[in-house]
């Protein structure tokens, strides 16, 4: 009982200490973090913080009525290098297709020449516009791979056979009523010259075959 009677008192006196003691310590921890967030209010801070503004976007430009009216259809920027390139495109086909399909045109004129036996002078000028672009070509393509086609291969050699048979046609034509009865004058006899035409057919029409399986 005794005991009991002591440890009370020993609690009512220690118990007023430590409840000052914690109640002191409290305030100051509240003091530190006062207006800091950790304790008390929250700040306003509302008024600081500016709302977005929505903004309506407008038209850059002023619409017309008649849009497709044809006198405000402006003309195409045909002397506008970007509109050459980029909106109409250039052709991307290859050098050598171009160019043999403008020979295929003059083969077969000067095959239809000498199948409609026109006069020497309509064959030689076709067969010189002919020979002038298989040159022109020769030229070009000589020692790339466009020269170890079959169809550039006998273009050489037709090229070669149509300025002989125009040699010899336009010789026929000078000298045949003079060496028409000597040896060297049988090359010129019409028989002979319709033989080496039968032939400079065949082989334009082999070569017209070849461009068309290159192109």
């Amino acid at each position: 009982m005794k005991r009991l009677i002591i440890l009370l008192l020993i609690l009512s006196f220690s118990l007023p200490a430590n409840a000052f003691f914690w109640n002191k310590k409290d305030k100051n921890i509240e003091k530190e973090l006062e207006g800091k967030g950790y304790a008390g209010q929250l700040p306003q801070i509302d008024n600081k913080i500016e709302k977005p503004k929505i903004e309506v976007a407008e038209p850059i430009f002023e619409p017309q009525g008649n849009f497709d009216s044809p006198e405000d259809i402006k003309p195409a920027p045909s002397n506008n290098p970007s509109f050459i390139d980029i909106i109409q495109k250039k052709d991307n086909t290859s050098p050598f297709v171009n160019d043999a399909n403008n020979l295929i045109q003059m083969l077969e004129k000067l095959y239809d020449s000498i199948d409609n036996k026109e006069s020497v002078q309509l064959f030689v000028s076709k067969g010189t516009v002919l020979t002038s672009n298989v040159d022109y070509m020769i030229n070009k393509y000589q020692g790339k791979p466009e020269s170890y086609y079959e169809s550039f291969k006998k273009l050489i050699e037709v090229n070669k056979y149509t300025k002989t048979i125009m040699t010899l046609r336009k010789e026929a034509a000078q000298y045949q009523r003079f060496m028409a009865y000597t040896e060297s004058g049988s090359i010129y006899n019409p028989t002979n010259i319709e033989q080496q035409l039968d032939y400079l057919k065949e082989e334009i029409n082999a070569a017209i075959l070849l461009l068309k399986e290159d192109i």
